[in-house]
């Protein structure tokens, strides 16, 4: 599984014009599945990602997390995070799980993270073509992989 969070001031996922997710300050988060995949890759995520501590607290040092300044969550579905790009132009999604394999991990992701925050969680639609928005924060953008935890 993979993540792609920023930090933003504001974001807001638009789907047929209609807007379908709107925060203010937290976190836009972009998530890749694959078959490999499965409940450990979801809890250990979620938790990384609320604990971040890359929010400003005293002296201008990130040193808080989207739980401790209580902010604001979208989560975005995206296969291609999983792009293969070794070969040719046009990118391979080989690795990225098919609907029947992504659509329940992605829902339990969401639901395992509005656990971590107490809160609910914001997201866009599985498989829609959205239109994603932001003002990056900082800009700071950090992605995770499940499969490389170092």
């Amino acid at each position: 599984m993979k993540a792609v969070i920023q930090r933003v001031s504001q974001s807001s996922v638009t789907i047929d014009n209609e807007v379908v997710a709107q925060i203010q300050k937290g976190l836009l988060v972009l998530v890749g599945i694959e078959d490999a995949d499965n409940q450990e890759d979801i809890n250990w995520l979620t938790s990384k990602i609320a604990n971040l501590r890359i929010f400003e607290g005293e002296n201008q040092v990130m040193n808080l997390s989207l739980k401790d300044i209580d902010g604001e969550m979208i989560v975005v579905s995206q296969f291609t995070l999983h792009a293969h790009t070794k070969k040719g132009n046009r990118p391979s999604y080989i690795k990225a799980s098919k609907p029947e394999i992504a659509i329940p991990l992605y829902e339990s992701f969401v639901k395992q993270m509005e656990i971590e925050l107490g809160k609910k969680v914001q997201t866009g639609q599985f498989g829609a073509d959205m239109k994603v928005a932001l003002v990056n924060d900082g800009p700071v953008t950090i992605i995770i992989d499940t499969k490389n935890k170092e």
